[in-house]
């Protein structure tokens, strides 16, 4: 019933997370991988061929300094054969070592430059060097994606497409799209000018014959759009780009000029999804009390931690040590947590990170919802004899009675899932499935404080009402699992 019909099959590239080798994943990578993966997750259940592309930042001029200090500090980085014993260490230290030395010492500048060179002429030690880097990096963020349960996105940063670069150039030039401006490469589009309201120019080449963001990311439409699927392209119809709104205007230029050169046909819809900025409770950027940015794995732990300590402060015995079935559910409440807190809010507005606001039991979080999942579980396994330490067997369908108006509104909430996937589907605004989550969880609170279901008046009446039980929680486990929040049974 809510699958999509063969006719309306989409190939969907949804570009999410993005991180930058040798650099710490921020929680700007944190919103762009739990948006991209929700929206991943929605699109694939309604039938679509969804591929998940993690465009990481993983060439640019950057390199040519990191891989000028590991000849120095790990010159084993340097040989493929003995590359993958060298342990790097922490990367982001790494990166600002050789930061500081670039900056300071100008032999290791013109180095570091000319670094970049081999770096792009496909120099072995080079090569080899920058393998260490990308490997070393896979390995951290990978420890980041595995917390949040992401699975199923394929890394194709922005060095897979170097081989296209060239020809995008060639082709911009030859139908007088490029043109040259002050010793650099630019396309020039109309509505777009600088704040003095001189034409302002989307770089593709650099006067020193580096390309630009702008020139990959043509480069990527077309290998995603254009490219046919036996030359390794995707002849996607719908490719979605999970970025900061801060980038807004990048992507609004990239594809105005893919659609002019005629890398884009009508039918295919390039939608940037851009999302708001995440800020401290004061409402001021989101950093640690000395002004640090704040580690990601750092983040998630502390989520972790309270929701542990809050289950602990719970228990009959607080003293009593935690077993492992507890720890993995206060694993499963503190990250859903956080993920539940970014995507109820408008991904367009700036929202105020707090523990305390997305750990809490009450209003629309992801610990309410999990317990009211917990409570039909309860609730069933109470009007069926379950015992309270196996799994819930759901009751079978049943038809359906209205003695009240609140079973009346919990089914009209019910019968709108369809409605609600298929304006997410087209809006992109997953705040809409938490609004819609907290809405039954509401509407099924009315309906259990007014209708008995264990002392229901007759048999019918009683299995009509463990059908609502069962389909109310049917739906917030679909929804949570879109989410990629697993539900528990008991809490």
């Amino acid at each position: 019933m809510l699958h999509s019909h063969d006719s309306d099959k989409k190939k969907i590239v949804v570009d999410f997370s993005s991180p930058n080798i040798a650099k710490e994943m921020h929680v700007g990578h944190l919103r762009s991988t739990i948006i991209g993966d929700t929206l991943s997750n929605l699109l694939t259940f309604s039938g679509h061929d969804v591929l998940r592309l993690n465009h990481v930042g993983d060439w640019g001029t950057q390199f040519g300094m990191l891989v000028e200090h590991l000849r120095d500090e790990f010159p084993q980085a340097l040989s493929k054969e003995t590359a993958k014993d060298v342990e790097l260490g922490d990367l982001v230290t790494l990166y600002k070592a050789a930061k500081k030395r670039f900056d300071a010492d100008d032999d290791f500048k013109v180095r570091s430059r000319e670094g970049v060179v081999k770096l792009q002429a496909g120099d072995k030690e080079a090569l080899a060097a920058w393998e260490s880097l990308c490997a070393a990096s896979r390995v951290e963020y990978q420890k980041i994606y595995d917390v949040l349960n992401i699975v199923g996105l394929n890394e194709r940063g922005e060095s897979f497409y170097n081989p296209y670069l060239l020809n995008v150039i060639e082709d911009l030039e030859g139908q007088g799209l490029a043109v040259k401006s002050e010793g650099a490469t630019a396309v020039f589009l109309d509505g777009y000018t600088n704040r003095d309201g001189s034409p302002l120019p989307m770089l593709v080449r650099k006067s020193d014959g580096g390309f630009n963001y702008a020139t990959t990311d043509l480069a990527a439409i077309r290998h995603r759009v254009q490219m046919e699927t036996s030359d390794g392209g995707e002849k996607a119809d719908r490719v979605l780009y999970v970025t900061d709104a801060g980038q807004s205007q990048h992507f609004e230029m990239v594809f105005a000029a893919a659609k002019k050169a005629g890398f884009v046909t009508d039918s295919v819809s390039l939608e940037h999804v851009p999302f708001g900025l995440v800020q401290g409770e004061d409402g001021k950027k989101f950093a640690t009390r000395s002004g640090d940015t704040v580690k990601l794995k750092d983040l998630l732990d502390e989520a972790v931690r309270i929701a542990g300590e809050d289950m602990k402060s719970r228990m009959e015995n607080p003293d009593e040590d935690f077993t492992d079935a507890i720890a993995d559910v206060a694993k499963t409440v503190g990250i859903g947590a956080v993920k539940y807190a970014d995507l109820s809010m408008n991904r367009e507005s700036n929202y105020k990170f707090s523990y305390g606001r997305m750990l809490s039991l009450n209003g629309n979080t992801a610990p309410y919802m999990l317990y009211a999942y917990a409570r039909i579980c309860g609730i069933v396994r109470k009007a069926t004899d379950q015992p309270d330490d196996q799994k819930v067997v759901w009751p079978e369908a049943n038809e359906i009675l209205i003695t009240h108006d609140s079973e009346k509104q919990l089914i009209r909430n019910l019968i709108k899932l369809p409605d609600v996937l298929s304006e997410v589907e087209s809006e992109l605004y997953p705040n809409r499935l938490c609004d819609y989550l907290f809405e039954t969880s509401q509407k099924f609170n009315q309906f259990y404080e007014n209708c008995s279901v264990n002392n229901a008046e007759t048999p019918e009446l009683k299995a009509s009402r463990l059908s609502l039980c069962t389909v109310s929680a049917a739906t917030i486990r679909l929804l949570m699992g879109f989410i990629g929040i697993d539900v528990v049974e008991r809490l």
